[in-house]
């Protein structure tokens, strides 16, 4: 089945916006923040809480997190980052992250593959920073 949301994950958010990405990734990036995305809790909170941002970057973070959904740590979402834990050796952040995209059937943006590439069912979407 063909996932049409996206989770944006927080480094893909960083790089795009200290302009980091390589330009297909960054192309891809334009399209999605065009459209309707999403973005978990934890998101939310590592990006308000990321210290190294100068003002623009904090204004371009702020709208982009105003932009997007933010899904809550609901239930069923709590119940998901259980097993995740229980089964993968992964941070409660990204235990978190991947559990909202599972339950919700979203695709995952990320520039770290290897923090979810054993988590089975997830679907990720790698994107580059500029070499």
């Amino acid at each position: 089945m063909e996932r049409k949301n996206y989770l944006i994950d927080t480094n893909v958010a960083i790089y795009y916006f200290g302009l980091a990405m390589s330009n297909e990734s960054e192309k891809f990036m334009d399209q999605i923040l065009g459209k309707k995305y999403y973005i978990s809790v934890i998101n939310r909170i590592e990006l308000l809480g990321f210290k190294r941002l100068n003002g623009n970057e904090s204004d371009a973070l702020s709208s982009f997190i105003s932009n997007s959904i933010i899904i809550d740590l609901e239930e069923d979402i709590i119940l998901e980052t259980i097993q995740i834990r229980k089964k993968y050796n992964i941070k409660l952040p990204d235990a978190i992250i991947a559990a909202t995209c599972l339950v919700n059937n979203y695709s995952l943006i990320t520039n770290n593959i290897k923090d979810f590439d054993e988590i089975t069912g997830l679907h990720l979407v790698k994107v580059d920073k500029r070499t």
